[in-house]
């Protein structure tokens, strides 16, 4: 039973010491609670800010605030809400190193947040994906305060502050909220004088675990990039992905509550998979398996993935324009995206970096000039003050620079160790295959890398996952020849 200061002051002058040590021990500690994450689909959301405070119902004893690197990018729309951005989290911690410290400052108490359900979840969720099962007895301030301050017309967080004159800084930050919370939990601890909605409303909630199997399938993949295949009891193939960490990434599958999680949950029997060291090679190999094992599991990847494509052509004025179109294989694409934000971002940037007009790649529709023009960033060609030749010069740098057409080259990315490197070979721009080498033995022509390729399909699919790694820069090398 929690005990208010004039309660246990009381208590201390008409019971014995030995009474007033059991009712000490009976006292309720609490963990109050607030956790930022990145946003995105239910139970693949990262924590990237936790902030608890440990109260004993009369002071703060103890607290911890981090920010957590959740090794996956933050929506853009919570970036704006909170403020905490991917640059922020690079050197943060992970949520593994920071984990024993959450089970250390939360032992023996009860969580409490407001609307308990999410933050819970999200900390179960990422120790499911550490292997251990994280249980609490939880209190939701938000049912609390339906219950002791039902004339308030809303119950969030940032209404109820604001209604009952509680201070409040840093919102949307998981130290401010939890603080918030903090102040409004105290608040209703002390409207509830018989604390008897407080203990009616503490929920011991024991969520269903990770089954002996599943736990025993997780721990034995690897924790490094390639392709996972996650088999049925009759051997077939149900389901094909790819990860930087496959041992984290099957754990998703098994913690998350989709129909396809379930599904896949349901049927599993065992999970093989093949190291590759390099995302770019999983990417390609993982698209080349699925076309080939059509898992039933693998619907949508079995599609086109690059539905949206950027095609060059000539205005009546001689002008080169580039266009993003739905996919034609009857017209010739320079590169293609899988989304038209994708799509839109990307070509924000082509144009900013090669110094085209806005007009004449589609992104400002105007009969006159281009915004870029009126704030002399661009050099006029949407209204003639410059040559097609010149302008279309500019052009056929970025297609040639983004085009693997009779081009020769050599994509060297990071290999299964430390010892080693892999390569991805594009020969008269078309995909040949990929393989592997020791670091001993530099691999500097295509003759050499031909007699240690694993062939691959060339297809669309493979030349844009190419022409996507390349754009965002995510390999160690290209040699072209």
């Amino acid at each position: 039973m929690q005990l208010s200061a004039e309660v246990l002051w009381f208590e201390l002058e008409v019971v014995s010491l030995e009474d007033v040590n059991i009712n000490l021990n009976k006292i309720t500690i609490y963990c109050i609670l607030d956790i930022e994450t990145t946003g995105g689909q239910f139970n693949e959301e990262g924590i990237t800010e936790i902030a608890i405070y440990k109260f004993d119902g009369l002071e703060i004893v103890d607290q911890f605030i981090s920010l957590v690197n959740p090794e996956i990018p933050i929506q853009p729309f919570v970036v704006k809400l909170t403020g905490i951005n991917n640059a922020m989290l690079r050197s943060a911690p992970k949520f593994y190193e920071v984990a024993k410290r959450i089970i250390e400052i939360t032992n023996d108490c009860v969580l409490v947040a407001h609307n308990t359900s999410f933050d819970y979840r999200i900390l179960r969720t990422e120790f499911r994906r550490l292997g251990f099962d994280f249980n609490k007895q939880t209190l939701c301030t938000v049912e609390l305060s339906q219950k002791l301050l039902p004339e308030q017309p809303s119950h969030s967080l940032g209404k109820l502050v604001r209604a009952l004159g509680i201070p409040m800084a840093d919102r949307h930050r998981a130290s401010g909220d939890a603080l918030a919370t903090l102040k409004l939990f105290q608040l209703l601890l002390a409207k509830d004088t018989e604390k008897s909605i407080v203990q009616e409303l503490i929920k011991t909630e024991v969520l269903k675990g990770i089954t002996p199997k599943l736990y025993s399938i997780i721990e034995s993949v690897t924790s490094n990039t390639g392709v996972y295949y996650i088999h049925n009891e009759e051997g077939r193939i149900i389901y094909i992905g790819k990860s930087k960490n496959i041992k984290k990434r099957i754990n998703q599958h098994f913690t998350g509550v989709d129909k396809k999680s379930v599904k896949i949950q349901s049927e599993v029997f065992k999970v093989t998979f093949e190291e590759t060291g390099s995302e770019l090679i999983a990417l390609l190999k993982e698209s080349e398996e699925i076309k080939i094992h059509k898992p039933i599991y693998n619907r949508a990847q079995r599609k086109n993935l690059f539905n949206i494509a950027l095609y060059a052509e000539e205005d009546k004025n001689g002008y080169l324009n580039l266009k993003l179109q739905k996919a034609d294989g009857r017209k010739k694409e320079i590169t293609s995206f899988s989304t038209m934000q994708e799509a839109k971002n990307t070509l924000f940037r082509i144009t900013a970096d090669y110094h085209l007009c806005q007009k004449l790649t589609g992104l400002y529709v105007t009969n006159d000039a281009c915004f870029q023009y009126k704030i002399k960033e661009c050099d006029g060609a949407c209204i003639g003050k410059i040559t097609p030749e010149e302008y279309n010069s500019r052009v056929s740098t970025f297609i040639s620079k983004n085009s693997f057409e009779d081009q020769n080259m050599i994509l060297k990315d990071k290999g299964r160790t430390i010892h080693e490197r892999s390569a991805v070979l594009i020969e008269n721009g078309i995909y040949k295959g990929y393989a592997f080498y020791d670091l001993n033995y530099q691999v500097q022509k295509i003759e050499i890398l031909k007699n240690i390729i694993i062939p691959m399909q060339n297809n669309r699919d493979a030349r844009n996952i190419i022409q996507s790694q390349i754009r965002k820069n995510k390999l160690l090398k290209i040699v072209k020849f």
